[in-house]
């Protein structure tokens, strides 16, 4: 994401959910979620992590999402990660760890998970503990689905061309 989509990103979301009127009506019914939504927003990583872990108890609670909790937690803690370093070229997991108001020992194999699994894309150093990002741009992702249909379909020519031979 470029920086001007991520402005434009941004400003969806304070329009779209910070300060959508459904939002404000029910915000200050539900535990946590005001301190949530707006660390989210502002970027307050040790503040979002806090009211998460608070607002994790108000979803098990609830009878429809309670089936889905793993999930949702799985999912939020993605977008909050990438949010962070969406603005970072590199960064040392201790920094990071800091950031977030937990341990070295919980975030890296956190992030470990997240990156093997393809949902984060950044490297860890674990020599030099840090954590570098791989943007992966249109560009670069269009030149690697092209290579793969080439492939593909080299494939298929040398299939046929067996086929024809016998």
């Amino acid at each position: 994401m470029h920086r001007d989509e991520a402005l434009l990103a941004g400003v969806s979301l304070k329009q779209k959910v910070v300060d959508a009127p459904e939002i404000l009506t029910v915000i200050g019914k539900i535990p946590h979620l005001s301190k949530f939504l707006n660390s989210l927003y502002n970027c307050q990583y040790k503040s979002f992590f806090l009211a998460f872990a608070g607002l994790t108890e108000q979803i098990k609670l609830d009878r429809y999402l309670h089936l889905r909790f793993r999930f949702y937690m799985r999912e939020v803690r993605t977008v909050v990660y990438s949010q962070f370093l969406e603005s970072h070229k590199s960064v040392t997991i201790e920094a990071m760890a800091k950031a977030f108001g937990v341990t070295v020992e919980f975030i890296d194999p956190e992030l470990s998970r997240f990156i093997a699994v393809g949902k984060l894309h950044c490297k860890i150093d674990k020599v030099a503990g840090v954590l570098e990002t791989n943007r992966p741009d249109a560009k670069n992702a269009l030149y690697q689905a092209t290579i793969k249909h080439g492939d593909f379909l080299l494939n298929r020519i040398q299939e046929l061309s067996r086929v024809i031979d016998l």
